[in-house]
């Protein structure tokens, strides 16, 4: 059921950390060019409230943009100042933005320097979780929550190059709230691959991660599920109706577009000609782009089945709860989640399964606001990425129909013990 945007008059207010409140008696005589970019983040409310218990909780996810790729890919922020750029101006920036939100779970991508992340958030009262990725990859994904609010009753971890999925990694949590009536939930975090040629590979991590989560629902009761993560493919690509859909028929696809980032070229979003995208179509014509059967058997299971599956029935928080026009796209969904010189564009979601209704999203920035900062990082934004956070409240009488008939995993992929298990 998709929810419409109702105004509100809760916003969040993106400041320069190191700027002096200003009273609203001086705001008209401060001069414009000294004062940060007007980057409001309101609040949106469901229009009406669902039949919902008491219990809510708010679920951020955050790609913070390691401190390794920002210097490894600088070509990426050409117009983001030094200063802007190091880790220390950019911690701060992070934490103050979500010691402020106040989340009650967080999802993070890109963790290079989870110590000093969880240094910080265990003052607010945060207890936390991290998975580096394998190989010699410096970052990986953690999960933070309020150890007041909700008590971890089982951790695991995804290595997806124990499946030949690449060197990714995912985490799943099982959550038990403290107080009031005891309530379960299971939150899985997860940085899709980046390589827009590699959708066998993206569809393959997505239906390992909703089969693994789908098995831990099962076993704590059928708790209901909120997946976070940069899914790193856009509202108008193949992997999001494969999310949305729980289904995709990869045959009649190109593999190297199935993410739609290739479409999200600034120059493009904003209506100037790319050259690089064109000689991208151009050669594709050339090269071979079909399916072999490793690349089926990598996104389905089965070398034999053009059909890609997964077990849960997924919602997007953003695309139920509707904002304005200035910020979400045709299927609700935000206009844009992450800015640099070579996207500009949404690949950040917070999907939820039945027995959770979304109260309120914390919406994105316009196009036109995003544009003033000049990229990301800036000055008040420590990341290329922005936050997401939902609100959610347990359903009254919640669905334990949850389960599937049909199963997402082969029975090879079945047989393995959960890659991270010991971690």
């Amino acid at each position: 059921m998709t929810l419409f945007h109702k105004p509100t008059t809760v916003s969040f207010y993106c400041c320069a950390p190191d700027a002096p409140p200003i009273s609203p008696s001086r705001r008209q005589s401060v001069n414009p060019l000294r004062q940060p970019p007007p980057l409001h983040r309101a609040w949106v409310h469901a229009p009406y409230n669902p039949i919902t218990s008491q219990d809510k909780f708010t679920v951020a996810s955050y790609n913070i943009l390691g401190d390794f790729n920002a210097w490894k890919h600088r070509d990426l922020y050409p117009d983001v100042p030094l200063m802007y750029m190091k880790w220390a101006h950019r911690k701060k920036l992070i934490c103050e933005e979500l010691i402020e939100l106040n989340p009650d779970i967080i999802c993070m991508q890109e963790v290079d320097k989870y110590l000093d992340l969880s240094n910080e958030l265990e003052k607010a009262g945060y207890d936390g979780i991290y998975k580096r990725r394998t190989g010699d990859r410096a970052d990986g994904c953690a999960t933070f929550w309020k150890s007041d609010k909700f008590r971890m009753l089982e951790g695991r971890s995804i290595e997806f190059e124990e499946l030949s999925l690449r060197d990714n990694v995912a985490q799943l949590s099982v959550f038990e709230t403290c107080s009031g009536e005891s309530r379960r939930l299971v939150v899985g975090n997860i940085h899709v691959i980046f390589r827009p040629s590699k959708g066998e590979v993206k569809l393959g991590q997505l239906r390992l991660l909703s089969s693994r989560a789908q098995i831990l629902s099962e076993k704590w009761g059928d708790a209901p599920l909120v997946l976070g993560g940069d899914f790193n493919s856009t509202p108008q690509s193949a992997v999001y109706q494969f999310l949305s859909s729980s289904e995709l028929n990869i045959e009649s696809y190109n593999r190297k577009e199935l993410s739609g980032q290739r479409s999200c070229h600034p120059s493009q979003v904003l209506g100037y000609k790319n050259k690089t995208s064109s000689t991208f179509s151009l050669m594709d014509r050339f090269f071979e782009n079909g399916w072999t059967d490793e690349h089926v058997k990598l996104a389905t299971g089965n070398s034999k089945s053009y059909l890609a599956i997964h077990p849960l029935k997924l919602n997007s928080s953003y695309a139920t709860i509707k904002g304005s026009e200035a910020t979400r796209d045709s299927s609700g969904e935000p206009l844009a989640t992450s800015y640099h010189a070579k996207f500009l564009g949404t690949v950040d979601y917070l999907w939820y399964s039945d027995g959770l209704a979304p109260t309120r999203v914390l919406d994105t920035l316009p196009i036109n606001a995003l544009r003033t900062t000049g990229g990301l990082p800036c000055k008040i934004i420590g990341s290329d990425h922005l936050a997401l956070v939902c609100e959610f409240a347990f359903t009254k009488g919640q669905n334990k129909d949850n389960t599937s008939t049909f199963s997402a995993i082969s029975d090879t992929e079945a047989e393995q013990p959960l890659p991270g298990d010991n971690n």
